[in-house]
């Protein structure tokens, strides 16, 4: 790698780790900085979920409260659909001929973009419904069912997908803000190691860059920690939607 290269990476990295500590979508960051430096596109996907990775593992002590309160049983039954739905979505990735990805990555750019956009909108429409948990509930096999579509998507393409999971609980009648979002980070987590587990064993991670952008998505996290006190969240989230719209076109005028 050369130094132009390696800033480009790390600045990235460090950046999607903000972002993902504040409001979310620092893969706009890190799987196009990937591309730019000479990734092909599906190992720069594969590379994006590895340095994006550990920032899940932190954020789920936030919440282990509401974690514990939930019946085991559906903690378990989620765990195991979140990590078939990451392993599906990454050999999906990885059997993916490579120009068909390429004609692929824009209008995946493109749904993350409007995903992000409208997540809060969703997120306050679902929870004015007023439905009831559905921990016990005849829901509970469509909530799994969504579940699992939701982690094939985010094993094959990450971005966007808190947003996906935040409107799936609230689709199925989960009103717990706090439960939500803890659901979101653990699930998330899970499919996120099974994923890059495929990754890693497919030879698709380009390590050098992958470890690089790990360390700088990592200390960007802890520094967006404290930035999120300070800054107003829409700010930030305007700044993500205005990143993911200039990477689309980008995208779009590549291929």
């Amino acid at each position: 790698m050369t130094l132009d290269t390696i800033a480009l990476l790390a600045v990235a990295a460090f950046s999607a780790g903000v972002l993902n500590a504040i409001a979310g979508g620092g893969s706009f960051l890190t799987f196009p900085a990937l591309v730019f430096a000479g990734v092909p596109p599906i190992s720069a996907n594969a590379t994006s979920a590895l340095a994006v990775s550990p920032g899940y593992a932190g954020s789920i002590f936030g919440f282990k409260q509401e974690l514990t309160a939930l019946p085991r049983r559906l903690l378990l039954q989620e765990f195991a659909v979140a990590s078939a739905g990451g392993l599906i979505g990454a050999l999906l990735l990885l059997v993916t001929p490579a120009r068909v990805f390429s004609g692929l990555i824009p209008w995946l750019l493109m749904f993350a973009t409007v995903l992000f956009a409208i997540g809060p909108r969703l997120t306050a429409r679902n929870a004015a419904r007023g439905k009831p948990t559905v921990e016990a509930t005849h829901l509970r096999g469509a909530r799994l069912f969504g579940l699992l579509g939701v982690c094939i998507y985010g094993g094959y393409f990450n971005g966007g997908l808190g947003i996906l999971l935040m409107a799936l609980y609230g689709l199925v009648g989960e009103t717990r803000l706090h439960t939500v979002n803890a659901l979101k980070n653990v699930n998330s987590l899970v499919l996120s190691l099974l994923s890059v587990a495929a990754f890693v064993w497919a030879g698709a991670v380009a390590w050098p860059e992958g470890l690089l952008m790990m360390v700088c998505a990592t200390i960007g996290g802890f520094s967006g920690a404290k930035l999120a006190k300070r800054m107003p969240i829409q700010w930030v989230r305007t700044v993500v939607i205005a990143t993911g719209v200039v990477m689309t076109l980008v995208f779009f005028f590549r291929n």
